[in-house]
């Protein structure tokens, strides 16, 4: 059975960002290597719930529920970009004494990931990034495929649609992205309904979504970094989803050396809720080859 939304914000903390409450959570052994989980659009941290438990068998866990997701609160006239929550997860690292880390990202968040890895490159004195592993999101503007409700959000009628926003709606739109092999069950659903519904969180999200003009405005900063690091990288991807898909991963080994992709059939958008296993294998796969290369 899923765990309910409830369970994961008791088993939670909160910290103060811009005179805003942030939820986090932090479990695993102190001496196992740091990982970071940053979460999607339109959901939170609570969709790592799945991989949760095998992740944690070897590294000490760390995420929590970017301003204006989940758990955290939802100003209503807050500046909500992707640096804005880079240096939320700066400050976030800085308060859990990191100094150094690896990146597990997702959708929005891989956009967060991107800024961070820039940063890493550009600025002495961070908490050290070792690696990034993408799962299914816009790395290139160019390649994402928005979804009929992005795309309203993103128009003058913008705020009329967020206070139109239903969970029926809501439901049809996850349920189109998982695809038909893995489709959401309704435990998954009414969690990803709750966790939009707190605070009213739906009457902003035509704020929260100029996560797509900032990806436009800063594409060759986010895709340079990728492009130059000097990190090791991953890709896992569902690659039957419409919006970053098979399509967005040819253009990910297009632009990206040394590619290292790995694509999970029949799964779509939420790889990490739809195959939470195959997702972890590959993950520690992927791991394991850079204990390999640095041992």
């Amino acid at each position: 059975m899923t765990q309910s939304t409830d369970a994961w914000k008791a088993q939670g903390n909160e910290f103060i960002y811009r005179g805003h409450k942030i939820f986090w959570r932090e479990e695993g052994r102190s001496d196992a290597p740091v990982l970071l989980l940053i979460h999607g659009f339109p959901t939170a941290s609570w969709d790592w719930l799945h991989v949760w438990p095998d992740l944690l068998k070897r590294y000490r866990l760390l995420t929590l529920d970017m301003i204006g997701f989940g758990f955290s609160d939802k100003p209503r006239n807050y500046p909500y970009s992707i640096l804005d929550q880079a240096d939320l997860f700066d400050h976030f690292l800085a308060l859990r004494d990191i100094d150094e880390f690896h990146i597990l990202a997702h959708d929005y968040g891989d956009s967060v990931a991107q800024e961070m890895l820039a940063r890493d490159s550009e600025r002495a004195g961070r908490p050290k990034l070792q690696s990034v592993c993408f799962l299914n999101g816009g790395l290139f503007p160019e390649t994402h495929r928005r979804v009929r409700i992005q795309s309203l959000l993103l128009s003058p009628i913008g705020p009329l649609v967020s206070l139109l926003t239903t969970k029926k709606k809501i439901s049809q739109n996850m349920s189109a992205v998982f695809g038909k092999s893995y489709p959401p069950d309704t435990e998954t659903l009414d969690s990803m309904w709750d966790l939009l519904r707190e605070q009213h969180g739906e009457r902003i999200m035509h704020r929260l979504i100029n996560y797509i003009p900032d990806r436009i405005e800063h594409r060759e900063r986010w895709v340079g970094a990728l492009q130059r690091a000097d990190i090791p990288l991953k890709l896992i991807v569902g690659p039957i989803d419409p919006i970053s898909g098979h399509h967005m991963v040819e253009r990910y080994r297009e632009l990206v050396p040394h590619a290292d992709v790995s694509e999970l059939p029949g799964v779509g958008h939420y790889p990490q809720v739809q195959a939470p296993k195959a997702v972890t294998g590959c993950y520690f796969a992927f791991r394991d080859r850079l204990a390999t290369v640095c041992s």
